[in-house]
């Protein structure tokens, strides 16, 4: 009989289950998922949960492999040469092999005011917070979102279709990842519903109050409920528990997601910096490095060597509220082109896609390691190597 494989994943969300139900393939090992809460958040809709036109939880039984055992509590420190992880509850966790799946959160803001007077919703419990603000809020009350990234955008969309007298301050371009056909056509969209968009340079957010935002143009805006949506940063988890990370605080690790300081740690998702190269944080990217994750530890596991990491992108999907949207189609380095899908239709894409990234996770749960392939991005490798034809270059002595 073949000895027991303690495998422990840190963090439940779209890389982490994926990541878990992957793992359960192999009856030899045992499954442990480390997560905050008891459910499943649904992080794509969460602007949906503040506009209260859908929930974003999910039973984890719904997603999650019944093989995995799922402890809530929070993990506090990684002990890489004791191979354990500590938990909040104080309880230690032993380990064979970890991922590392910690996700993302709103970026500390580093404007005056914006922590204590500004909502992130990064966050369930951050979105939720902000629920009963906006409802105890005048329907007339004006609602500033900072932030033109497709949180915001979709954020100020869903609140301005309900009435809510909505300007969205982006701090530079909106939509920045968009083609600028496609960045016309949201702009089109926003304007139609009422939202009021402020871009350029002189739209950097310098000061919020309980009741104004003010502009690096010395412009200020009234404000009543004043929605952050700027920035991500990352838990320090790592950093804390002394393994390297990159200056966002994303785990350090080769192209097969393996930890550069401890070969038994992998890294996946919004956490992970591979080649300190990382991949933009979005479920698209999660979903994908899941799965390979736990097949660099499967394949070490085996005593084979781990494949590099395959990542590619489709298109970035933006909700428009209710009725409209727009699917952006990208190239596989996550590069937008010039086409992309709006309108109903593009609602209709981004609802569709939204639907099946639970499918997915069950699916795995369901037939572990069915899905075999990867979508790949060629023109990686070529950064990797020109990064490193730079590097054996400065590193030369002078002839």
């Amino acid at each position: 009989m073949s000895e027991n494989i303690d495998v422990v994943v840190i963090g439940g969300g779209y890389a982490g289950v994926m990541a878990a139900n992957r793992l359960t393939q192999r009856t030899d090992i045992t499954v442990t998922l480390i997560n905050p809460r008891p459910t499943f958040v649904d992080r794509i809709r969460l602007h949906q949960l503040v506009g209260g036109t859908a929930d974003a939880v999910v039973d984890y039984r719904k997603v999650l492999a019944d093989k995995v055992h799922l402890v809530v509590d929070t993990a506090t420190r990684i002990d890489a040469p004791g191979r354990t992880v500590t938990l909040g509850s104080g309880a230690p966790v032993r380990y064979d092999h970890l991922v590392y799946a910690v996700g993302s959160r709103s970026a500390a803001p580093s404007v005056p005011g914006a922590a204590e007077f500004a909502h992130p919703i990064a966050g369930l419990e951050e979105a939720q917070r902000l629920r009963p603000v906006l409802d105890a809020a005048p329907a007339t009350a004006p609602v500033t979102v900072v932030g033109g990234g497709p949180t915001g955008i979709e954020t100020a969309a869903e609140l301005a279709e309900q009435g809510r007298t909505v300007t969205l301050v982006c701090g530079g371009t909106l939509g920045p990842s968009l083609h600028p056909r496609g960045r016309r056509s949201v702009a089109k969209r926003l304007t139609a519903l009422g939202v009021t968009v402020l871009d350029g340079p002189d739209t950097k957010v310098t000061a919020v109050t309980r009741d104004a935002v003010r502009l690096a143009g010395g412009r200020e805006l009234p404000s009543t409920v004043t929605i952050w949506t700027a920035g991500f940063g990352v838990p320090d988890l790592a950093a804390r528990s002394g393994l390297r990370t990159d200056a966002l605080g994303r785990l350090l690790t080769d192209e097969t997601l393996t930890s550069v300081d401890d070969p038994r740690i992998v890294a996946a998702g919004d956490s992970a910096a591979p080649s300190d190269l990382p991949f933009r944080m979005s479920c698209q990217a999660a979903v994908q490095l899941g799965p390979q994750a736990a097949e660099t530890l499967l394949s070490r596991i085996a005593g084979e060597r781990p494949a590099p990491v395959e990542v590619g992108f489709v298109g970035t999907c933006i909700s428009l509220g209710r009725r409209a949207g727009i699917f952006q189609l990208m190239t596989k380095d996550d590069t937008a082109k010039k086409y992309y899908l709006g309108g109903r239709p593009g609602a209709k894409t981004k609802e569709l896609i939204c639907r099946s990234i639970p499918w997915q996770l069950s699916y795995e749960a369901r037939k572990p390691g069915v899905r075999t392939w990867w979508s790949k991005d060629a023109r990686r490798g070529q950064l990797l190597q020109t990064r490193l034809d730079q590097e054996r270059t400065t590193t030369e002595p002078a002839a």
